[in-house]
């Protein structure tokens, strides 16, 4: 089979398209192609530079250099995080809700499969370690952004209740229950929602790259199936981590609620 090779002039072609989408958006006033023409810029360069980063940590196999390359993923990661809330904690809080649960689920899960299924020699190997790390950070950061972001505006929005039932006695953990279980459904929709579109609605990213790089589609699907079950394992140890301890920040040990830790708009 023929592997397919592209030239910049087919990208650039395919580039077109979001050409057309930012016409559209001057043209009905949807004020967006700002945006979509930064967010293009900014993918181009990432991927190019992340391109020229991989080629050179591929060379080198180094756990060192491996272990920095990961920690700079979670960090940028993280930063996401907190720039999407529309609320934030204060302080140290903001950055480290997002990193720490990140970095533990999706560290864990990536080491796991490394030493178990994939069987990397050696398990840090960059050409294993790094991008099988990329998928399932990048998932497992998408609903730990969603579950903080409900937790945070379910808190504010549900004040009154929550202080009335800590001032009847309950636990905060009684009080914020129903706020911590809505954080985390929240939280686990995406990867519920891939699992469940996979191969009738979708054909997920990974699979069609294999396929088109000329592996057999039995084998596709079978790594494939693989890289779902380690989101999703990543994405809800992650999720649970965030989201009860957003919920211990956002209460003190004397069961009271505390938003004055939040960040003022």
């Amino acid at each position: 089979m023929t592997l397919i090779s592209l030239s910049y002039w087919d990208i650039a072609f395919a580039a077109s398209l979001l050409v057309i989408n930012a016409a559209l958006s001057i043209f009905l006033q949807l004020g967006v192609h700002r945006q979509l023409v930064i967010s293009a810029v900014r993918m181009v360069v990432q991927l190019t530079l992340i391109g020229f980063v991989l080629l050179k940590l591929f060379g080198l196999v180094s756990p060192l250099w491996t272990g920095i390359t990961a920690i700079a993923m979670v960090s940028f990661a993280a930063y996401e995080i907190m720039s999407r809330q529309e609320r934030r904690f204060q302080g140290v809080w903001a950055f480290g809700l997002g990193a720490g649960p990140m970095l533990f689920a999706a560290g864990l899960v990536t080491v796991f499969s490394l030493m178990t299924q994939i069987g990397a020699d050696p398990w840090y190997h960059p050409r294993f370690s790094l991008p099988l790390f990329g998928m399932i950070l990048g998932n497992t950061m998408t609903g730990i952004s969603l579950g903080l972001n409900t937790l945070i505006a379910n808190t504010l929005r549900e004040r009154n209740a929550i202080e009335a039932q800590i001032a009847l006695g309950h636990t905060r953990v009684e009080a914020l229950g129903p706020v911590i279980r809505q954080a985390m459904r929240t939280g686990f929709i995406p990867i519920i929602n891939a699992m469940a579109a996979s191969g009738i609605v979708s054909l997920p990213g990974m699979m069609t790259g294999q396929i088109l790089a000329g592996v057999e589609p039995g084998e596709a699907v079978k790594f494939q199936i693989l890289i779902m079950f380690l989101i999703g394992g990543a994405t809800g140890i992650g999720v649970t981590i965030a989201v009860l301890a957003g919920a211990y920040r956002l209460t003190d040990e004397r069961h009271r609620l505390r938003l004055d830790r939040l960040k003022q708009v």
